[in-house]
């Protein structure tokens, strides 16, 4: 039986730049295309049409920009009751204030635009798994540039934490990779999915990605 396609979607103002993203998604067996468009606002009203599991989307673009789109878009889902795709901003900087922002909103990673083609197909996918985040510790570096530190308040949904979740967490924070997480602990990277998998499950997060933003909203980073 063939596997169901991850539903693709572009938010982006260059035309040319949409064109030689669809080709390279078409490409792909196990991805589909779905809908395209130039700017937020068309683009919260396409992922509204089409559904797509993953969106790419620019950061910077008229009328509303990939911030308040990424926002409107995870909103939108929410009041619609159904599962929120998935979101993967574009930037055309490393360290970019407006992906932090943009990160904070619910966006599950950035990616740079200028990227080989296969990384950007691999965050696609990887994205979609939801086993692992891109680059976790590219966010940990944006957060400490932009000092994205927030409240120092400890959320008692962290409390409930096991001590053992609780250094996985730490860890994760850091954006140590599942692997990286098993060595240090002397854990199976099997062992460390499971904990990670109830971490995010008990502090109500999507992925690694929001895991990072908590821990620096809430102070927690170490």
């Amino acid at each position: 039986m063939t596997p169901t396609p991850i539903r693709v979607a572009l938010v982006d103002d260059q035309a040319l730049f949409r064109a030689g993203i669809k080709m390279l998604v078409g490409s792909q067996p196990d991805l589909l295309f779905v809908g395209e468009a130039s700017n937020g606002e068309e683009g919260v009203a396409m992922v509204a049409e089409t559904t797509p599991d993953v969106v790419l989307m620019d950061i910077r673009m008229p009328v509303m920009d990939g911030i308040a789109a990424t926002s409107a878009v995870l909103a939108q889902a929410e009041a619609a009751a159904r599962r929120a795709p998935r979101i993967i901003v574009l930037t055309t900087f490393d360290l970019d204030e407006a992906a932090t922002r943009a990160i904070r909103g619910g966006a599950s990673g950035f990616v740079l635009k200028d990227a080989d083609p296969e990384f950007l197909l691999a965050a696609i996918r990887t994205v979609h798994s939801g086993n692992a985040v891109i680059a976790a510790s590219a966010t940990r570096e944006l957060f400490e540039h932009f000092d994205g530190r927030g409240s120092r308040t400890v959320p008692e949904a962290f409390r409930t934490l096991t001590t053992r979740e609780r250094d996985i967490f730490d860890l994760a924070a850091r954006g140590l990779s599942n692997s990286e997480i098993a060595a240090r602990e002397f854990l199976s990277e099997a062992t460390v999915k499971t904990h990670i998998s109830r971490v995010l499950s008990k502090l109500s997060l999507r992925d690694r990605v929001q895991l990072v933003v908590y821990a620096y909203e809430h102070g927690l980073a170490q």
